[in-house]
């Protein structure tokens, strides 16, 4: 029999900014509903059905990969229970807490700005082209 070596299945062709706050940021916070768990768990819902039930617009297979992602990058803290049934229990880490005053900034700013993105959402548009910009400007930031 012939040897054979596992490959990743995928390799990023364009290497990430780790240097860069945002990007750093954006790789832990950055998928679409870590925001919304890292709330959740902040005002209570610990266990994963609590999140299912609280977070209903996507997928319990979706909460549960990025529950994991966030316990890896120490965001969250994952208490497993003994007997049976299994408990499971997810709390912020001193990490996980730090990004709350971040996240009532998004919340205010979508809370002032959503009648604007309703209306744009409802008819269908692309959201207002501003002007275009090199990546090389977008990066100046990092």
């Amino acid at each position: 029999m012939g040897t054979f070596t596992l490959k990743k299945m995928y390799e990023r062709k364009i290497q990430e900014d780790l240097d860069c706050g945002i990007s750093v940021a954006m790789k832990v916070f950055g998928a679409k509903w870590k925001p919304c768990i890292i709330d959740a768990i902040s005002r209570g819902a610990r266990r994963p059905s609590e999140l299912h039930r609280e977070i209903t617009t996507t997928s319990a297979r979706v909460i549960d990969m990025q529950l994991s992602e966030l316990v890896t990058y120490g965001v969250l803290s994952k208490k497993t229970g003994t007997g049976f049934p299994l408990c499971v229990e997810y709390s912020l880490t001193p990490m996980g807490e730090s990004i709350l005053p971040i996240l009532a900034h998004l919340s205010a700013w979508g809370l002032k700005n959503k009648e604007v993105v309703k209306k744009i959402a409802q008819n269908g548009q692309e959201a207002p082209a501003g002007k275009k910009r090199s990546w090389n400007e977008l990066s100046t930031i990092c």
